[in-house]
């Protein structure tokens, strides 16, 4: 092998190595990202629930609101936010946020944050944490200490 031959050989090389780290580093500031739109699914029964539209707020935490919400087979799902505390009472459960506060803390993990089940009117303190290619969200919505709490997955739709 010839010189030239080497020398083109190695920077063939050093490209390759160059656009697989560039790849490593957008794939993972893209993990991090939670923004976009999500699938819930019902907890209890596996069926998927509503979309939901996260975004970033101007203070840095995330919030979520309804979109849509899944037609499903024998459920009619409410209209308006009944049981639910101010400033939630009597608003369309469309367009609801029912995740605020949550901010991004290490890695691919998110707390502090608050989500409302519109279905009980209850309010849950959150946390959540995002699979390693982005495409789902574990969330853990508790009262008071976090092993009293239930989970849900969503499902990132875009």
């Amino acid at each position: 092998m010839g010189f030239q031959t080497l020398k083109g050989f190695l920077m063939m090389g050093k490209q390759l190595i160059g656009a697989l780290l560039l790849s490593a580093i957008s794939s993972f500031s893209f993990a991090e990202d939670i923004t976009g739109t999500w699938q819930s699914i019902d907890d209890k029964t596996g069926a998927p629930k509503a979309l939901i539209e996260i975004r970033k707020e101007t203070n840095g935490s995330y919030a979520g609101k309804i979109v849509k919400i899944t037609p499903r087979a024998g459920y009619t799902p409410k209209e308006i936010c009944v049981d639910c505390p101010a400033p939630y009472t009597n608003k369309p459960i469309l367009g609801l946020d029912v995740v605020t506060g949550l901010k991004h803390s290490e890695g691919l993990n998110y707390s502090n944050g608050r989500i409302l089940d519109p279905n009980t009117g209850k309010v849950y303190s959150m946390k959540a944490k995002l699979s390693s290619n982005g495409k789902r969200l574990h969330l853990r919505g508790y009262l008071g200490v976090s092993a009293l709490g239930r989970n849900q997955i969503w499902i990132r739709t875009e």
